[in-house]
């Protein structure tokens, strides 16, 4: 998997769990949306991941970043509530974060390995 298609998927991800988070809560929960706004800037990226520009894959990586460490603390209190369904929610959102940041990372080192080796050659 390449970095745009993980950043892709993430994107996806985010999306539709929160959404459905959003409607779980009978719509009354506005930060459910929250990894969905995310999510559309994320899809909106994935062009520029694709054609490997640098700013907007490093923007992708930061955000994805983000949106991880910022659902630290909702996956703590689902681990202390009662509700299953949510902490399924939280952990598929932050695993397809995890691998899209992995996905990322070997983009970024393979990279830098090419251009290394474009400078080494006389």
């Amino acid at each position: 998997m390449n970095a745009h298609v993980a950043n892709a998927v993430n994107a996806l991800v985010l999306i539709v769990i929160s959404l459905w988070a959003y409607l779980a809560t009978g719509m009354a929960s506005f930060t459910a949306l929250i990894p969905a706004a995310f999510g559309v800037v994320l899809l909106a990226c994935t062009p520029g991941v694709k054609a490997q520009n640098k700013l907007i894959s490093h923007i992708a990586a930061l955000l994805t970043l983000i949106v991880l460490i910022a659902l630290l603390r909702p996956f703590s209190g689902a681990i202390n509530g009662d509700d299953g369904l949510s902490l399924l929610r939280i952990s598929l959102m932050m695993l397809s974060s995890v691998l899209a940041i992995v996905f990322f990372a070997k983009s970024f080192l393979a990279a830098r390995r090419r251009t290394s080796q474009k400078n080494q050659t006389p």
